[in-house]
C-alpha cells in the first residue's frame, strides 16, 4: 500500500530526458501505487488547453494509461500550470484538486497544497499572483492568439528569474505564521506541499501537539518522490 506524490517537475519540451524520467517512473512504480498525486508545476508554463506542446502529449497518453490501469491520478494547479483545464485533464485521467485539499491517507488527515500561497513575504509574487489567478486576466489570456501568449508566458518567467536572483531565498520560502495557520484552518497534524524546491520533513507544534510539514522537491536535477504508506513517509530521489 503506496500512495506517490511529486510536484515541481516543469516538464518542457527543451527538457526531454525529464519527461523520459517521469514516464519510467509511471510505468516502473506509479502503476503499482495506491494513487498519484501531482501537486503542480507539473510543466514549466501553460498557454491553455488548446495549445498542446509535444511534452504535453506524450505525458496525457502515459497518465491516462495510468488512470486505466486503476489508478487514480489527482492534480493540484502551481504557479506555472495554473490554466490547466477540465479538457487536458480529462484527456490525461485526472481529477482537479482546489488549492487546499485535506485527504484522509492511511487514517491520517494530511493537507495537500501546492505552497505559493504560504510564501507572503514575497510581496512582489503575491501581487503578480492575485493577478493571474483573476478569472477575469485569464479569460483575456487565453482569449489572445497562441504565439502572444508564448511570448507573455516566456517574459513573466524571464522576470521571475531575475526576481529570484534579486531576493533572498529566505523571502521565497514559506511564512511560518501562514504554515501555522493554514494547520488550524483544516485542522490538521500534517501538511505536503512543493513550489520552493526544498525537499524536508519540518517537525512542528501546533496547539501543543506534534505536527509535520513535507516538502517536495523539483525535477530539475532529480526526480523527487514523497511515498507514503501507512504509518510511513519517505521523501527521496529517483
Amino acid at each position: 500500500m503506496t500512495t506517490l506524490f511529486i510536484s515541481d517537475l516543469h516538464l518542457d519540451d527543451r527538457r526531454p530526458k525529464t519527461t523520459a524520467l517521469l514516464q519510467q517512473f509511471l510505468k516502473e512504480e506509479a502503476v503499482y501505487a495506491d494513487a498519484l498525486y501531482i501537486l503542480g508545476d507539473l510543466f514549466e508554463f501553460w498557454l491553455g488547453d488548446d495549445v498542446p506542446s509535444m511534452c504535453s502529449q506524450e505525458v496525457s497518453g502515459a497518465l491516462a494509461q495510468l488512470k486505466a490501469g486503476g489508478v487514480p491520478c489527482y492534480f493540484m494547479h502551481g504557479n506555472r500550470d495554473f490554466l490547466l483545464k477540465e479538457s487536458y485533464a480529462a484527456s490525461a485521467g485526472m481529477e482537479l484538486l482546489p488549492e487546499e485539499h485535506v485527504i484522509d491517507l492511511y487514517g491520517t488527515r494530511v493537507l495537500l497544497m501546492h505552497g505559493d500561497s504560504l510564501c507572503t513575504d514575497d510581496v512582489a509574487y503575491q501581487q503578480f499572483r492575485t493577478v493571474v489567478r483573476n478569472p477575469d486576466w485569464q479569460q483575456e489570456f487565453l482569449a489572445k492568439p497562441p504565439q502572444e501568449r508564448l511570448q507573455i508566458a516566456l517574459q513573466a518567467r524571464d522576470a521571475s528569474a531575475e526576481h529570484k536572483g534579486n531576493v533572498s531565498m529566505d523571502i521565497m520560502d514559506v511564512n511560518a505564521k501562514q504554515v501555522n495557520a493554514a494547520f488550524e484552518r483544516h485542522d490538521v497534524l500534517k501538511m505536503i506541499h512543493g513550489h520552493t524546491h526544498r525537499p524536508a520533513t519540518h517537525d512542528l507544534i501546533i496547539n501543543g501537539k506534534g505536527a509535520q510539514r513535507i516538502v517536495l522537491g523539483d525535477w530539475y536535477t532529480q526526480g523527487s518522490v514523497l511515498r507514503a504508506s501507512p504509518g510511513s513517509f519517505e521523501l527521496s530521489s529517483l
